[in-house]
């Protein structure tokens, strides 16, 4: 297939030529991400295949049906930025990358963690200007504290798994519980408002949902357990980011990790060193020393990257051969 690849970094090139090797797709790269200011860009293939900060709504769409675009296949697991209703009306097939490498996610959340609560990042900053004092890094243990993993799908699986290596007990919430699961690996499911209010580190792992949207806000910031540590390497919209600012000026929280940011688009995997930052929010959260922000690189590990490419061109492969499709979006 014919296949346009939107928001491509020279880690994604890499990626998906190296998996293409096994497809023999036409792969065509662009920089920009695909929205209706880069609609011109697509010209002449059989898919596109955006990633997660594209915006495809209902024009985008309907003009990608227009050029005869048949198949959307994403290369990450969110898909809020397509309008799956438009693709249905317009023939259009969504596909996209579910699970790639859950470790990598998990592993980056619990980098965020340790670094946090043992304050490793202003250690890093003070020692690399000579200053080798230890006032004000004091942290605590993990051992025998209590880890609270909202969604307990591959990733939040994988973060229980290196939480009970840590000597943690955890507790959980899911929507769709599993006592086998639970019994596997040694957790306790509860209600969410018991798990903010219990545990000293809560880590978030489901998807961006109208369900989930804030899901932390300002009530359930006002029940978390005083002095936890809050990380997120799963959809910035799952956090109201004023309600956090709040916590985190009223000294609620010990500590906050972020991997994504629910205004994230047009910033994260972009250089702006030398335009500077104009979101307010954001430039106010790095203010606070006990917040961690990385740009979205949970993912980014050689071993995801080789997943994402193989499951992103496979997808097109099936659909191109008219197989089956389990990675399939409907509406």
């Amino acid at each position: 297939m014919r296949i346009a690849v939107f928001d491509t970094k020279q880690y994604d090139r890499q990626a998906l030529e190296a998996a293409n090797a096994a497809f023999g797709h036409e792969l065509l790269f662009f920089e920009p991400r695909l929205n209706r200011e880069t609609l011109d860009l697509v010209h002449d293939v059989d898919a596109v295949c955006p990633f997660v900060n594209d915006r495809l709504d209902a024009e985008v769409i309907a003009a990608l049906a227009h050029k005869g675009v048949k198949l959307i296949t994403l290369r990450c697991a969110g898909y809020n930025g397509v309008d799956l209703a438009a693709c249905e009306q317009h023939g259009i097939v969504v596909t996209r990358v579910p699970a790639y490498s859950p470790h990598a996610v998990a592993e980056h959340a619990f980098a965020l963690i340790m670094t946090v609560v043992r304050r490793i990042h202003k250690s890093y900053v003070r020692v690399r200007e000579m200053d080798f004092s230890l006032d004000g890094l004091v942290g605590f243990n993990l051992f025998g504290k209590t880890m609270g993993v909202v969604g307990t799908g591959r990733i939040g699986q994988a973060a229980i798994r290196i939480a009970r290596g840590f000597g943690m007990k955890v507790l959980a919430f899911d929507v769709y519980p599993s006592a086998t699961l639970a019994s596997e690996l040694g957790f306790d499911y509860v209600s969410l408002d018991e798990l903010l209010a219990r545990s000293d580190v809560v880590s978030l792992h489901v998807p961006l949902s109208a369900e989930t949207r804030h899901l932390i806000n300002e009530r359930t910031l006002s029940i978390i357990k005083p002095g936890a540590v809050l990380v997120n390497t799963s959809r910035g919209g799952l956090i109201e980011t004023q309600s956090l600012i709040t916590a985190l000026k009223d000294g609620r929280l010990a500590g906050v990790g972020l991997d994504v940011y629910e205004m994230e688009e047009g910033v994260f995997f972009e250089n702006l060193s030398e335009s500077g930052l104009q979101d307010d929010q954001l430039a106010r959260l790095l203010t606070f020393p006990n917040v961690l922000v990385t740009s979205h690189q949970g993912f980014l590990t050689r071993e995801a990257l080789a997943n994402i490419g193989e499951t992103t061109l496979g997808n097109a492969r099936s659909f191109d051969r008219g197989e089956a499709l389990p990675n399939r979006i409907h509406a």
